[in-house]
C-alpha cells in the first residue's frame, strides 16, 4: 500500500495544477451559461463561486455580484436572488417578505420558461466549450489519430507469437506503408485468414516478421467481453503515437461537432449498459483517476490538456442533464411537473427530492473515487 500511495502522491506537482486547471475552465464555462441567461433576463445574481468553502478570493462587481474562489475546487455555484442555498432551492420566508421591486429580480419569481433556460444554459455552455476547444484544435493543429505504435499485446495471441512487443512500430503491411491504426485494421480486415508479412521498427532497428489474423478474446471500451478478428494489439496511447492530420476550417467545425455529440453518445451508451446490467461500474472515474488523467495530459503537451478538458466539459454537461434532483437535470424534472400541474411541486416534495439526489450523488461520487483507489491497489 505504501508504494502505491508514493506512486499516487508522485504525480502531485503536475496532475493537481493541471487537474485543478481542467477543473476550473469546465466549472466556470458552466456556471457562465446560468450567469449570461440569468443577467439577460433580469435575474439579480448573488454569488458567482468557483469551488465551495470559504474563499480564498472575492469580489464585487458593480451589479453587486459576489464573485469567489473557494477552497474546495471541486465544483461551483451560482447563487440567484431569491435562493437559500448553492442548490437552487427556494428561500420561502424571504420569498414572502419580498417587495413587489425585489420579485421583479427574484429567481423563483420568473416565467417558468425563463428558470428552465437558465438552468438550461449550464450544459449548454459546457457542449459550446468542446465543440470550441475541439474547433480549435482541428483548425489550428489538425485532428488526432492513432499511429502504428503498439500499446498492449495480447498474450499468446498472434502479434505475440510473431514476436511483436510494447513500443514497437509497425510501418510496412504486405508491402504497403502503413503510418495509422486505422490503416492498419484495413490491411487486417483485407489479409482475412491469410499470413501477414510486416516490417517492424524497433527502437530504430527494423525486423521482418509474419503474423496470420485470429478470432481474439478482447473487452470493448464499456469493459463487455467480446470477440474481434485480429492480430492481439492496441495502439499505444502515448503521445508519441499520435498523428496529426490537417483539415480545413469547414471540416474542422463540422468535425468538432461529431466528436461532441459522439462522446455525448459514447458516455449515454455506457449509463444505459450499466443500468440494462451489461456494463460494470468499474469504469466510473472520480476526482483521483481525472487529476491521474489530467497529469498524462499535462505531461504530454498542453494541447492534450486541453483537449481533456473538452472530453470533461461534455461530461459534466451530461451529467448535469440527468433528472437527479440536485443537479440542472433535476430542476428541469420539477419544472416539468410544474408545466403538467400547473403550480410548483409541494415544498415537501422537493424536499426530499433534493435529500435522495443527494444520496445519489454523493454515492457515485464514493463509488468513483473507490474505483480510483482500487485501480492502483491501493487497498
Amino acid at each position: 500500500m505504501f508504494a502505491a500511495l508514493q506512486g499516487i502522491l508522485g504525480w502531485i506537482p503536475i496532475g493537481l495544477p493541471a487537474f485543478l486547471f481542467v477543473v476550473t475552465v469546465v466549472v466556470f464555462f458552466h456556471e457562465l451559461g446560468h450567469f449570461a441567461v440569468a443577467r439577460l433576463f433580469g435575474v439579480r445574481i448573488e454569488t458567482f463561486s468557483i469551488g465551495f468553502g470559504p474563499a480564498i478570493a472575492h469580489w464585487l462587481d458593480r451589479k453587486g455580484t459576489q464573485w469567489k474562489i473557494s477552497w474546495v475546487p471541486l465544483g461551483g455555484y451560482v447563487k440567484f436572488f431569491g435562493d437559500m442555498s448553492a442548490a437552487s432551492t427556494p428561500d420561502r420566508e424571504k420569498i414572502e417578505a419580498m417587495s413587489a421591486t425585489e420579485r421583479a429580480e427574484a429567481f423563483p419569481f420568473k416565467p417558468l420558461y425563463q428558470r428552465a433556460l437558465i438552468v438550461l444554459a449550464g450544459p449548454v455552455a459546457n457542449f459550446i466549450l468542446a465543440i470550441l476547444i475541439f474547433f480549435a484544435s482541428y483548425a489550428l493543429i489538425g485532428e488526432p489519430i492513432a499511429g502504428t505504435g503498439v500499446g498492449d499485446v495480447t498474450r499468446g495471441g498472434p502479434a505475440a507469437s510473431a514476436g511483436i512487443q510494447k513500443g514497437d512500430v509497425i510501418k510496412v503491411v504486405n508491402g504497403q506503408a502503413t503510418d495509422s491504426f486505422g490503416k492498419l485494421r484495413q490491411a487486417i480486415e483485407k489479409a482475412g485468414n491469410k499470413p501477414m508479412a510486416m516490417t517492424v521498427d524497433r527502437h530504430g532497428r527494423p525486423f521482418t516478421t509474419t503474423a496470420k489474423p485470429a478470432v481474439i478474446a478482447t473487452k470493448d471500451i464499456f469493459g463487455t467481453p467480446m470477440k474481434i478478428r485480429g492480430i492481439g494489439i492496441a495502439p499505444a496511447d502515448e503521445a508519441w503515437n499520435v498523428i496529426f492530420v490537417k483539415v480545413s476550417p469547414l471540416q474542422a467545425a463540422r468535425d468538432a461537432g461529431y466528436q461532441t455529440f459522439g462522446v455525448a453518445e459514447l458516455s449515454l451508451t455506457y449509463v444505459w449498459r450499466i443500468v440494462s446490467g451489461r456494463a460494470d461500474t468499474s469504469q466510473l472515474t472520480g476526482p483521483v483517476g481525472m487529476a491521474e488523467a489530467s497529469r498524462k495530459a499535462a505531461s504530454s503537451g498542453f494541447v492534450y490538456l486541453i483537449g481533456l478538458a473538452a472530453l470533461i466539459s461534455v461530461s459534466i454537461g451530461l451529467i448535469n442533464l440527468f433528472p437527479i434532483p440536485i443537479l440542472d437535470g433535476g430542476h428541469l424534472l420539477y419544472y416539468a411537473c410544474e408545466a403538467v400541474l400547473g403550480r410548483p411541486l409541494g415544498e415537501r416534495a422537493q424536499d426530499v427530492g433534493f435529500r435522495l439526489g443527494l444520496a445519489v450523488v454523493l454515492g457515485l461520487f464514493f463509488l468513483a473515487t473507490w474505483n480510483d483507489l482500487v485501480r492502483p491497489n491501493l487497498f
